[in-house]
């Protein structure tokens, strides 16, 4: 039985498909699971935007009655978490004047990504709305 010596490149082609197929799988998982990030963080905005819409609705009875348009503070956080409770999202409700600020933070579950351990990532996203009193212009 006789043996025929290896060449250099053997096992080139191998290595390469290897390279090649990893960079693939990468791309892939960054395509997929950045498309579930994306639908995240656009949920997330979403449900931002109607909390404060809600919370901007909010206004005080007794400042209406007196001839103002001021927020009831408790009442606007209230509104506005009971939006997001509605999603099932936790968020942060600041008001601040007229303006009602909502900050939700989500996890979304990755699909791909967890082959290299990232199971979950943390999506961030806020809105703000504020009471306006008599509009008269357009602003931008």
């Amino acid at each position: 039985m006789s043996l025929t010596p290896l060449r250099a490149d053997d096992g080139g082609v191998t290595v390469f498909v290897v390279i090649i197929a990893t960079a693939l799988l990468a791309m892939a998982a960054i395509s997929v699971d950045g498309g579930y990030v994306l639908a995240a963080r656009e949920r997330a905005h979403s449900a931002a935007a109607q909390a404060a819409r809600a919370g901007a609705n909010a206004v005080s009875t007794d400042s209406v009655r007196s001839g103002g348009a001021d927020l009831d503070t408790a009442a606007a956080s209230d509104a506005a978490q009971a939006v997001l409770s509605k999603d099932n999202l936790v968020g942060i409700v600041t008001v601040t004047g007229s303006q009602v600020t909502v900050t939700v933070t989500t996890t979304t579950n990755t699909v791909m990504l967890g082959i290299v351990g990232i199971n979950n990532l943390t999506v961030h996203a806020s809105a703000a709305a504020r009471d306006v009193d008599g509009v008269t212009t357009m602003e931008p």
